[in-house]
């Protein structure tokens, strides 16, 4: 009994790919309204905010 199954020559990235580029998007997206968010007056001076120590120099 072999180690690995058999291969079977199915294409797996390429139906895959819209999803890939629709993640990216996403966790783009995501980022740029985190990275926004942080930077409102109301949590510049947060000590969880990672630029709060930033400004201050």
């Amino acid at each position: 009994m072999p180690a690995l199954p058999k291969k079977f020559p199915a294409p797996v990235a390429k139906p895959m790919a819209p999803f890939f580029a629709a993640g990216a998007v996403i966790l783009y997206g995501v980022n740029s309204l985190a990275n926004a968010l942080s930077q409102t007056a109301e949590f510049k001076n947060d000590p969880r905010n990672p630029n709060a120590g930033k400004s201050s120099h």
